[in-house]
């Protein structure tokens, strides 16, 4: 098992780790919408998507992975009005094949934020989909 670590995504606000690298597989840790500087981003829930998405890219890619090679994901948010919109900028990243997903609804997020996600990837060296 080897914990993943880089400073091209936000520090983890907690006792955990940006990510979990265990054999071929990549457990993230939820991202919110937060540069790698520690500055939450205030715009829009488009511009907070984002966010996170070039977030979990730096986390896979110290990892040796990438987005392309994500299985799964979870997104959390606290208004699923904003699930278009989301579905929107989400799909600007994920372009052809797709990971499986779960959304679900939640009452509140670390630092009130209203998003976060999470994923689950393989190493790009091994597969490819």
């Amino acid at each position: 098992m080897k914990r993943v670590q880089t400073k091209k995504a936000p520090a983890a606000i907690g006792p955990y780790s940006q990510a979990v690298k265990v054999g071929d597989m990549i457990y993230t840790s939820g991202q919110i919408p937060m540069t790698a500087d520690g500055v939450l981003v205030a715009g829009d829930i488009h511009e907070q998507t984002r966010q996170i998405l070039v977030n979990l890219q730096a986390v896979l890619e110290e990892a040796g992975s990438s987005l392309a090679q994500i299985v799964k994901t979870t997104i959390y948010l606290t208004n699923m009005d904003d699930f278009i919109a989301v579905n929107t900028v989400y799909g600007e990243f994920f372009a052809g094949s797709y990971p499986a997903r779960s959304t679900v609804a939640v009452k509140t997020l670390p630092k009130n934020v209203d998003i976060e996600i999470d994923a689950i990837a393989v190493s790009e060296q091994n597969y490819s989909f």
